[in-house]
């Protein structure tokens, strides 16, 4: 664990105030839920709740059938990292930070599509040169928990419309898994 210097005192209630710092290198929005874990040595330990990682064997499995139905490298992830991969090359995607670009397109609740050309790429996760054909957000009782990404060919080719519905139908069946 990394020591930040910064302390809080809890309040009457019980709250501690997170700082704005922190809040935003881990990426913690408001209402976002946050998993308590106490350790033996007096250690609180707060980590956020992923409801997509919940599902991470699943995921895997999903991911897999959806690779080989359309021909790409699958990410389902969460609002943070990529909790499963499938495909070629899916080693070098699983558990890394989803990008800024993902984060947005997640918050935007609309579904990304590559076009011909790459005037629109998205670089799904941090520090990977690779791009998404197609990122479908995931939703769970109103709320962006993830995304289902298809990552785009060596070739560049642009995803077709039925690669599009598969992402779309992958994170719309993750969803309602979620609410169950």
């Amino acid at each position: 664990m990394k020591a930040t210097g910064i302390v809080r005192r809890i309040d009457d209630l019980g709250r501690v105030v997170i700082p704005k710092e922190i809040r935003r290198t881990m990426r913690i929005r408001e209402g976002d839920p946050l998993e308590i874990f106490t350790e033996k040595d007096g250690e609180v330990v707060f980590k956020k709740y992923s409801p997509v990682g919940e599902l991470s064997p699943f995921a895997v499995q999903y991911a897999d059938v959806l690779a080989r139905a359309c021909n790409m490298t699958v990410l389902v992830c969460d609002r943070d990292h990529v909790i499963a991969a499938a495909g070629q090359n899916r080693k070098e995607f699983y558990e890394r930070r989803v990008s800024v670009g993902l984060d947005e397109v997640m918050e935007g609740r609309q579904t990304y599509v590559a076009q011909a050309g790459g005037a629109n790429r998205l670089q799904p996760v941090e520090t990977l040169s690779r791009y998404a054909a197609v990122a479908a957000p995931i939703l769970a009782s109103g709320d962006v928990t993830g995304a289902v990404c298809l990552i785009q060919p060596e070739s560049g080719t642009v995803p077709s419309e039925g690669d599009v519905r598969l992402a779309q139908v992958a994170a719309a069946f993750l969803g309602k898994q979620m609410e169950e």
